[in-house]
């Protein structure tokens, strides 16, 4: 599964009492799919998800997957502190045919989380989990920061097929990058190299034979040069298709740093900043994809400090105004997270005013 590009990982909205507001989540995520991000994370940290009770996962999970449009890839935060009970949400989300997994760190036993412990988590989860893993690693929240050389090594595994890195540290970014290169994968894309979800491909077509692969050359009376990638165009419910080598992918969380983390080799976030402004950090990611270094960081500056203060800072209940003003419905937090106050709110507007989306 393609990976690139930018994923908001939604928030979950609540009622005044705590309870789950799942109409205005059908809203949110209604409209993210219809902007530039590649894809929709479910139950993240910024989702509140340790806040939430196994039954109220599941049914955000189902909110969140009808309202998504096919072409975005899905991502469901499966984490918890037993294999076991992340196995059990992982195959309720692959139920619901999300595309990928992401798992959080275990990290209530910090003190037992040696490498062999470690090790032995994923590698047991990604040897049972019906969908593809990535690692999700947030040292900030969870006190916990699994070295680079425990996800060096857990890269070798076939359905680990990237980490979600939010240290923030950019050196470990490049670091990771450059030791996995080595890893080859492929993925399904479009004919202009965007993701291709099974749920595009679960699309029925008259005439298509339910979704088998036809290779287009065979289609037009035509030969195609091979020996690329690139080149290798197919058909799969009446969308061509093609392979992209993807390898290990690393994206990052922190906002405040994505330009210079996608030049470390990153190739896409999964941005809490993203929630209130996913237009402004898709055009840094846009810029630097077209190599105009110099827009991505002009792109970068314009949202540095909004996004560090509003993410690393005022956290979930900022984020969650920030999202009031833009658009979309960001709501109260739930206990023991507490509401922002008028002053705050008040510099949150100041700081937000040219970045609407």
């Amino acid at each position: 599964m393609l990976l690139h590009g930018i994923f908001p990982p939604v928030t979950t909205p609540f009622y005044s009492d705590g309870t789950v507001y799942h109409k205005k989540l059908e809203h949110n995520v209604e409209r993210y799919s219809k902007t530039p991000v590649a894809g929709i994370v479910v139950l993240g940290s910024t989702g509140e998800a340790i806040l939430l009770s196994d039954e109220e996962r599941r049914e955000v999970l189902k909110t969140a997957r009808q309202a998504t449009g096919n072409e975005k890839v899905l991502i469901a935060g499966t984490g918890a502190e037993s294999a076991i009970d992340t196995l059990r949400l992982t195959g309720y989300a692959a139920g619901l045919d999300y595309d990928i997994a992401m798992v959080r760190t275990p990290h209530y036993y910090k003190g037992q989380m040696k490498p062999a412990n470690v090790l032995a988590f994923y590698r047991t989860i990604a040897d049972r989990s019906p969908l593809p893993v990535i690692i999700y690693n947030f040292p900030q929240a969870t006190g916990y920061d699994i070295p680079a050389e425990v996800v060096i090594e857990l890269a070798e595994h076939p359905n680990l097929v990237g980490i979600k890195e939010s240290s923030g540290d950019v050196e470990k970014v490049r670091r990771m990058v450059e030791s996995t290169r080595h890893v080859k994968r492929t993925a399904m894309v479009t004919s202009t190299f965007d993701a291709v979800t099974p749920r595009m491909l679960n699309t029925s077509v008259p005439g298509n034979g339910g979704g088998s692969l036809i290779p287009v050359d065979a289609l037009a009376g035509q030969s195609m040069q091979a020996g690329s990638s690139s080149a290798a165009v197919s058909v799969a419910s009446g969308l061509k298709t093609r392979q992209k080598e993807v390898g290990f992918q690393v994206l990052v969380g922190a906002a405040h740093k994505l330009e210079p983390s996608l030049q470390a080799g990153a190739v896409g976030a999964i941005l809490a900043f993203a929630d209130a402004a996913p237009t402004a950090c898709y055009e840094i990611y846009a810029a630097w994809k077209e190599g105009d270094h110099e827009l991505a960081r002009i792109k970068q500056d314009r949202i540095a400090r909004a996004a560090q203060r509003l993410v690393s800072e005022l956290s979930i209940p900022g984020l969650k105004y920030a999202m009031d003003l833009n658009g979309y419905f960001g709501g109260p937090p739930r206990l023991p997270l507490l509401p922002i106050t008028a002053e705050v709110k008040s510099e949150i507007q100041a700081f937000m005013a040219d970045i609407r989306n």
